[in-house]
């Protein structure tokens, strides 16, 4: 009797030392499994945020492509109206009003069909680069982001290079300014032009002694 007590109790505590195992084997399972999720979380929140960073350039360089585009326009704009002057009194636009419609002459005479919006801003209004009379000579964006794009701008656009913010781009009409001939070109234009033909001596008139 004492021998079939004895082993009951053996048999009981294995069965103790059995659940304390399991226990601490399935604290230690679920342990792991929380790490590994905190990791996976983590993962995914480094790949989103490296998604949202490269939508957000993409985003930003489509912007630049369209402010190239919507400068050079009013700077073409600006540059009709300043070369299209009439009576040669050449003259700068005072407002975005006189490129939409040209006042100065009796028929409709229009150098841009609207005012574009500043893609980097969403707004119609623009930074304005002004003349010493007065006159609108430029635009530029009023947005103090740095650009994304630094180099390789086209023609018209080099002066962009390099530029801190997008304020520095000025897209501004640059009057020609004439050019002095060069001693070759005087040299050509002056054996271009015939030489004057030598006049010819007119014939002395002798005086008629009377009687003759």
């Amino acid at each position: 009797m004492g021998k079939e007590i004895r082993k009951t109790v053996i048999v009981s505590r294995h069965i103790q030392v059995f659940q304390k195992n399991s226990r601490r084997s399935s604290s230690a399972g679920r342990g792991f499994t929380y790490i590994g999720l905190l990791l996976f979380i983590a993962i995914m929140g480094v790949g989103l945020a490296a998604t949202g960073v490269v939508f957000h350039q993409q985003a930003q360089r489509e912007k630049e492509t369209e402010l190239l585009f919507a400068g050079d326009q009013v700077r073409h704009a600006i540059a009709l109206y300043y070369e299209l002057s009439p009576g040669g009194d050449k003259r700068f636009p005072q407002s975005f009003e006189d490129l939409l419609q040209d006042q100065r002459y009796p028929a409709v005479q229009r150098y841009l069909r609207r005012v574009y919006v500043d893609p980097m801003t969403g707004s119609k209004k623009w930074g304005l680069v002004r003349a010493p009379d007065g006159g609108i000579i430029g635009v530029y964006s009023s947005s103090g982001d740095r650009p994304l794009k630094t180099d390789n701008f086209p023609a018209g656009d080099e002066d962009f290079k390099g530029k801190e913010s997008y304020v520095e781009w000025k897209f501004a009409y640059a009057v020609p300014v004439a050019q002095p001939p060069t001693p070759q070109a005087l040299r050509s234009q002056q054996s271009a032009t015939p030489l004057p033909s030598p006049q010819t001596p007119a014939t002395p008139v002798q005086a008629t002694q009377p009687g003759n």
